[in-house]
C-alpha cells in the first residue's frame, strides 16, 4: 500500500488546479501585483526583497512623490538621494544601487523600450537579469511575470512553507526545483501563474503561518489524498482524544 507521501508525489496539474480553484473560491482573485505601470512593478520587486510589502510600498510611494519612477530619472539621481527615499524598504543603500543597475541595463540593452524587452526570449531575458548584481531568482521571476507578463511561476518562502506541508516538495527544496514543480504540471499561462502565486501568498500570510490556523484553512475539506498533513494530524488527534474520553 502506498504511503501518503508517495501519493502526494503523484500530484498532477489537474490536482494543482483543484488547489487553486479552492483558494480562488475562498479568497477571490487577488489582483496582484499592486502597481501602476510596468516600471513601478519592477521597482516594487526590487524593494520587496527581505521586507514586508508595507515597507516596500511606502518606499515606492516615496519615489513616486519625488517623480523618480522612471529609469532615466533613477539613473540620473544620486544613490544617496534614492537611498534616503527608500529607507522603509530596509537595506536601502543596496537597493538604491540595484535600482540604478536595472535602469542602466534597461536603457543600454533595450533603449528604454519595455516592448523591446518583452519581446526578448524568456530564458534569455531571465539569464540576463540573473547576471545583474543583487538580482536573485525570486526578484527576477517577479519582474518576468508581473512586469513582462511572461508565463513563469514565482516561488517564495510562502510557497516553500505551504508546499512542504501539502507534500508537494521538501521544506529544503531548491528554488529551481520548486518552480519546476509547477511549470512541469501546468500549462504556461501568465494569468494563472500570477493569481496562483498570489493565492499562496495570501494563504501563507493570513492562515498558513509559522503556527498554522488549520481550522480556518479553505484546504481542510479537500479529499484526503490532497489534504495537508497538518490538518490530518489535527483531526487525528481530535479523534484520538474523543476515543480516549469515551473509554
Amino acid at each position: 500500500m502506498e504511503t501518503r507521501a508517495e501519493q502526494l508525489r503523484k500530484i498532477s496539474g489537474e490536482d494543482l488546479c483543484v488547489y487553486y480553484q479552492t483558494l480562488l473560491s475562498s479568497f477571490g482573485e487577488r489582483g496582484w501585483w499592486p502597481a501602476e505601470g510596468w516600471f513601478e512593478t519592477i521597482v516594487g520587486a526590487v524593494l520587496a526583497q527581505n521586507v514586508s510589502w508595507n515597507g516596500a510600498s511606502q518606499a515606492v510611494q516615496a519615489l513616486k512623490d519625488e517623480g523618480l519612477l522612471n529609469p532615466r530619472q533613477i539613473l540620473s539621481s544620486s544613490p544617496e538621494t534614492i537611498a534616503a527615499l527608500i529607507k522603509s524598504s530596509r537595506y536601502y543603500n543596496q537597493k538604491a544601487e540595484r535600482l540604478q543597475i536595472f535602469a542602466r541595463f534597461f536603457l543600454d540593452q533595450y533603449n528604454g523600450n519595455i516592448d523591446q524587452m518583452n519581446r526578448e526570449d524568456t530564458h534569455i531575458l531571465r539569464r540576463l537579469l540573473l547576471d545583474l548584481k543583487g538580482f536573485g531568482p525570486e526578484t527576477v521571476d517577479s519582474i518576468l511575470l508581473y512586469a513582462c507578463n511572461k508565463p513563469i511561476f514565482v516561488v517564495d518562502a510562502y510557497t516553500r512553507r505551504i508546499g512542504s506541508r501539502l507534500g508537494w516538495f521538501a521544506a529544503d527544496e531548491p528554488y529551481q526545483q520548486m518552480q519546476d514543480y509547477f511549470i512541469s504540471r501546468l500549462k504556461p499561462d501568465s494569468a494563472l501563474f500570477n493569481d496562483f502565486h498570489a493565492q499562496i501568498v495570501y494563504l501563507g500570510n493570513s492562515i498558513c503561518k509559522t503556527k498554522p490556523q488549520c481550522n480556518s484553512c479553505p484546504l481542510r475539506d479537500m479529499e484526503d489524498r490532497l489534504r495537508c498533513r497538518y490538518i490530518i494530524t489535527v483531526d487525528h488527534n481530535i479523534q484520538k482524544c474523543r476515543r480516549k474520553n469515551e473509554t
